[in-house]
């Protein structure tokens, strides 16, 4: 479960990384720590004494493109985060994850003057699972946000962590995207194109998650990516095509004391419907009513869902080979308004990222009835707190 120090713990344990220097402009190895050395990504999401000074999320304001496909530095935390679904010759099938993650440490600017001197720390999470072959494998990097290492622009949009990118494929518009990167086993390079138009989630773009009016981040989302390119798996290269999810979050207090995680899905169906929905989890057990996701149509119009119009189930749990905890990992889902019985299903049980952040991020397989009539997907789920 969370701690509400461990806010504070990644913004002192960070610093003292970066002045050491060996995290900077270098790849490793994804680590598997013993039980409480992963740092709870609802701990850096929470905490109000830790949000002073900066930047807040406090209600709905207009986006505007392309300013905001690009950075927002004085807000604590964002993210540029894809998952999509794969298939590769024979029909095999692949999901992946792709995210870039900013942190803001300080919210005051740096008073040296230095190439190096920065508040933005950057970190970057890649995985790919072989859902035939019952593998998955990841990656993490960190970096500063100084001297060309990591960081992000709207024009020409870019975001990048060394030699991991995803950047617009013409400098004139945003979209198609170019995704590149890799790890020793495993790499990506994909072209993915919008299929539908950008959905602005919760109240037209302001996602609150507690009482209190801060606890909230700008959420908008590319619910269906046309994606194809090579993805390399243990030296064999391999051409696929499928479909992407790309969701574009910040703020600073997103969470509030008694919320422990979430449970998060994100769901493409054949009938070109698309799905997000997540649980908010509290400690004593329920479900915060703030809770909610947003339904797409075909042609891309969308409409919010409110906790009373899905109802999930745990059906499966799966338990970590660390031995703390049991994620769930097969879901019914219910939303009786559209007609809609889905049964959610991991394609590999271990999807868990063990690395500083320590979460479960996988590809699942969506099966069940549209009106009576036989209905199928892909999607992805992420579950935190646990």
């Amino acid at each position: 479960m969370m701690r509400r120090g461990w806010a504070a713990a990644l913004v002192v344990g960070v610093l003292v990384v970066m002045a050491a220097g060996w995290l900077l402009h270098q790849e490793r190895r994804a680590p598997r720590p013993e039980t409480g050395d992963a740092f709870s990504v609802t701990g850096v999401l929470s905490g109000e004494e830790e949000a002073r000074g900066y930047a807040r999320v406090t209600g709905p304001e207009p986006l505007e493109f392309p300013r905001d496909h690009g950075p927002h530095p004085g807000y604590r935390h964002e993210w540029w985060y894809v998952t999509g679904n794969l298939t590769g010759p024979d029909d095999r099938h692949f999901g992946y994850q792709i995210t870039f993650f900013r942190f803001n440490v300080d919210p005051a600017a740096p008073e040296r003057e230095s190439v190096l001197a920065t508040n933005q720390v950057w970190m970057a999470h890649l995985a790919v699972t072989d859902g035939d072959g019952g593998t998955f494998h990841h990656a993490e990097r960190l970096s500063r946000g100084a001297a060309g290492l990591a960081g992000a622009r709207a024009e020409p949009f870019r975001v990048w962590l060394d030699d991991w990118t995803l950047e617009a494929d013409r400098d004139d518009r945003y979209m198609p995207l170019r995704l590149r990167a890799g790890h020793d086993r495993f790499s990506l390079d994909l072209v993915l194109d919008a299929v539908k138009p950008p959905v602005l989630q919760g109240d037209r773009g302001y996602s609150r998650k507690g009482s209190d009016p801060g606890n909230a981040s700008r959420y908008f989302s590319f619910t269906r990516l046309s994606t194809e390119g090579v993805l390399r798996l243990d030296g064999m290269d391999m051409e696929v095509q499928g479909s992407s999810w790309m969701d574009r979050e910040w703020g600073t207090s997103t969470l509030e004391e008694g919320q422990t995680g979430w449970d998060w899905f994100s769901i493409q169906l054949d009938d070109d419907r698309d799905i997000m929905f997540y649980h908010l989890r509290r400690e004593d057990g329920t479900v915060d009513p703030r809770s909610k996701g947003v339904l797409v149509e075909a042609d891309g119009a969308s409409r919010l869902l409110s906790l009373d119009d899905v109802e999930i189930e745990s059906t499966r749990y799966w338990d970590s080979p660390l031995g703390d905890v049991s994620y769930p990992v097969a879901w019914r889902m219910r939303l009786p308004a559209e007609g809609l019985e889905l049964e959610l299903s991991a394609r590999v049980d271990d999807q868990e990222l063990r690395t500083g952040f320590r979460y479960w991020e996988g590809a699942i397989r969506v099966r069940g009835t549209a009106d009576g009539g036989p209905v199928e997907g892909v999607g992805y789920a992420e579950l935190t707190g646990y």
